[in-house]
């Protein structure tokens, strides 16, 4: 693929004028978005300033894993929020987020993209995106969250370590895949997402959550617990019920599908 156009990218917001995207740094290659974004979020960068790349360095996902993406065959951003939440509705928020690129991308696909608790959209039982949320605090004021989302676009070939549970929007067979435009409406979903979660939390998307959960009635592993996915609870967090029938509502882990 082509470079990611920046120019065109911020001749098109300047006209539409969208809520998240302004400003924009664009660097060829980068460490980390994520990292830029949160060193901006430290000076006092504003709402919606957005990071993005053609490759990453350092790029990372929750608990540190490595990003493995292509140069120039993914969207790599980051977008710095300072939403009107407390510091307790963050933890659910990469839900939220979640299901803003499943609105995204689902009118380029013929397959449903579904939610993998707690940060991935999976088509396919592949994973075609990730998001990594991270926040800045004063004390306990929450003062910014950085949303930072990779997504396989071009990508035909993935390296043998992940190629068996990674796909991109090419392989689903989606026709459209220049990025700028693709970028600009991933950034519109997660606006109007957030602006729902601001009013309602979790509570507001736990039926859709429910609906596109990937885990649902499937044999995983969290950490140490195994057992079989039933759902969310209205805090976002997964409900895991083991062979023994106990229901464990897990906050925070690594899943594995058996």
């Amino acid at each position: 693929m082509k470079p990611f156009d920046a120019e065109r990218f911020r001749t098109v917001a300047r006209e539409a004028k969208p809520k998240l995207g302004r400003p924009l740094m664009y660097l060829p290659v980068t460490g980390s978005t994520n990292d830029n974004a949160l060193l901006a979020a430290r000076s006092g960068a504003p709402h919606g300033s957005l990071f993005v790349t053609d490759e990453q360095t350092a790029g990372r996902g929750r608990r540190g894993n490595a990003w493995l993406a292509a140069p120039g065959e993914s969207l790599l951003f980051s977008v710095l929020l300072r939403p009107q939440l407390e510091l307790a509705q963050t933890s659910a928020l990469t839900l939220a987020i979640g299901l803003a690129l499943r609105d995204a991308i689902e009118p380029l696909l013929t397959e449903p993209a579904q939610i993998k608790w707690p940060n991935d959209l999976y088509v396919n039982e592949k994973k075609l995106a990730g998001v990594l949320v991270e926040s800045q605090l004063q004390g306990e004021r929450l003062q910014a969250v950085i949303v930072g989302v990779g997504l396989n676009v071009a990508t035909q070939d993935f390296p043998s370590e992940i190629a068996a549970r990674a796909t991109s929007l090419a392989l689903l067979g989606a026709s459209d895949l220049e990025r700028e435009p693709l970028l600009q409406t991933v950034l519109n979903a997660i606006a109007a997402r957030l602006d729902a979660y601001e009013r309602t939390g979790v509570a507001g998307i736990l039926e859709e959550l429910n609906a596109a959960d990937a885990l649902r009635g499937k044999r995983v592993r969290v950490d140490a617990q195994v057992g079989v996915g039933r759902g969310l609870d209205d805090q976002g967090r997964l409900l895991l019920e083991d062979d023994a029938g106990v229901l464990h509502a897990i906050i925070a882990g690594t899943v594995e599908l058996l």
